[in-house]
């Protein structure tokens, strides 16, 4: 155990498939007590690129929300503990995202973070650099040799063999990396199985024409069309695209991951937790695929048992907006991974969004979408595929609200066992492409939310 900003803080560490380390979790379960804690938020970050990277985020993100308590409720009298998910997961690393820094508490200048942009100039290269290849590796050993061979394609001459032979690697490492997960309503019937997505069914051109042109959209590569552009620039540009392909692969094994330490790890851990401390009130927060992560731990739940859960926050989710819904607006006769889960949460369930959000918004959607769904409207397809960071969750009689100033004049329509939607669109909007504003979580109004739906503050 070690403080943030004089609050006791611990670390969970969980391998790729929910296993978790057993010394830390019981050092959780034995040092609560002894700090006589009242309220535990469990924070899991999303895709990272080390240990540091995410201890970093949990730094910052817990220090700006240490900064509010001054005015917690005074009775009961509350005791907050802080907890950081760790899981292996990988950001690339020609990625940008925010330099995680404490925001300030004031709210005079919004309450905006104090936010600095990595390097992106590497992102429009083709090439897998050493650090993403390495780190991909390290994350997906079974799929090692695979990768290896996309690297080497991709850093040649584009070329129609090559785009094939991309192609089928590609398939070959979805295949060899295949994660057993239940599914969360966005995937069609047997995909879930496959622990592919549904991307992969298309030709090799369509497929990396589609990522291509998201890219140019969001100002990654530049304008190359087909009457503007010789033969080996428009190879080139496809050659951006598979990239960006191999990208969002890697990223749906992830989500698909953290649905597996959700359930079979956090859950039964927080079951652990509850029986050996029933008056202690958790409350989770998930960033990204960390937001998968939280909420496939209501499924690992015991069974008959009451829930410690108080609060469940998604920070810009990447995961099917469908996943709560009873009913799929879709197909009747189908419903989200996580259907009844609601009931396990004894407050509201708190979910942010932004329009800024790329990575959610605009990419996560395109492993999903296929040539041949063609009859449905682009727009019909994105909403079908959508996320949580995009838009909130679907389907599940959601309020909506925005996202407001930090401090008590902040007011919000919660309710227990159900869904608030919250527009962060305001607030939640720097970052570089591709990913737009998908990791732009540090800020006063964010953590002043956490604390307001687990009743922590009045």
């Amino acid at each position: 155990m070690t403080d943030i900003a004089g609050l006791p803080f611990w670390q969970l560490t969980f391998d790729a498939d929910g296993d978790l380390d057993a010394a830390g979790a019981q050092a959780v379960i034995d040092e609560i007590g002894g700090r006589e804690v009242t309220d535990l938020i469990v924070f899991s970050h999303g895709w990272n690129n080390s240990q540091e990277t995410a201890r970093r985020l949990y730094d910052a993100w817990f220090t700006t929300l240490a900064g509010q308590l001054g005015q917690a409720r005074a009775e009961p009298p509350v005791r907050l503990g802080l907890v950081g998910v760790l899981w292996p997961s990988q950001r690339w690393s020609d990625e940008p995202i925010p330099d995680f820094q404490a925001a300030p508490v004031a709210a005079s200048d919004s309450g905006a973070a104090a936010l600095s942009e990595q390097s992106a100039s590497t992102v429009a290269s083709p090439a897998v650099d050493r650090e993403t290849l390495a780190g991909l590796k390290e994350t997906f050993p079974d799929g090692a040799a695979h990768l290896d061979r996309i690297a080497k394609l991709l850093a040649g001459e584009p070329s129609a063999t090559a785009i094939i032979e991309l192609k089928k690697e590609m398939g070959a490492f979805a295949v060899a990396t295949k994660v057993d997960d239940a599914g969360d309503g966005d995937s069609e019937p047997g995909a879930a199985a496959t622990g592919t997505p549904r991307m992969l069914g298309d030709e090799p051109k369509e497929l990396f024409d589609r990522y291509a042109t998201a890219l140019r959209e969001v100002g990654v590569v530049g304008d190359q069309r087909g009457g503007e552009a010789g033969l080996g620039d428009r190879f080139s540009k496809l050659w951006n695209g598979a990239k960006e392909a191999l990208r969002q692969l890697t990223y749906f094994q992830m989500k698909n991951r953290a649905g597996v330490v959700g359930r079979t790890g956090l859950g039964p851990f927080l079951g652990r937790l509850a029986a050996a401390r029933p008056e202690l009130g958790v409350h989770l927060v998930g960033h990204s695929f960390g937001a998968r992560l939280v909420s496939y731990a209501l499924a690992g739940l015991p069974d008959g048992k009451p829930s410690p859960v108080r609060s469940l926050t998604l920070l810009q989710g990447a995961f099917s907006h469908f996943a709560f819904a009873d009913s799929l607006p879709f197909d009747a006769q189908r419903k989200g991974g996580l259907a009844g889960m609601l009931t396990r949460v004894q407050g509201p369930v708190t979910v942010c969004f932004s329009e800024h959000d790329d990575a959610v918004g605009r990419f996560y959607p395109l492993a999903s979408i296929t040539a041949g769904d063609d009859s449905a409207g682009a727009e019909d397809q994105f909403y079908r595929w959508g996320g949580m960071g995009h838009d909130g969750a679907q389907a599940v009689g959601a309020k909506l609200d925005s996202l407001q100033e930090p401090g008590p004049q902040a007011t919000y329509r919660f309710a227990d066992n159900a869904v608030l939607n919250i527009d962060c669109s305001d607030t939640v909007k720097n970052g570089g492409a591709p990913s737009g504003a998908h990791s732009d979580i540090v800020h006063p109004e964010l953590t002043w939310l956490v604390l307001k739906a687990g009743k922590i503050v009045p």
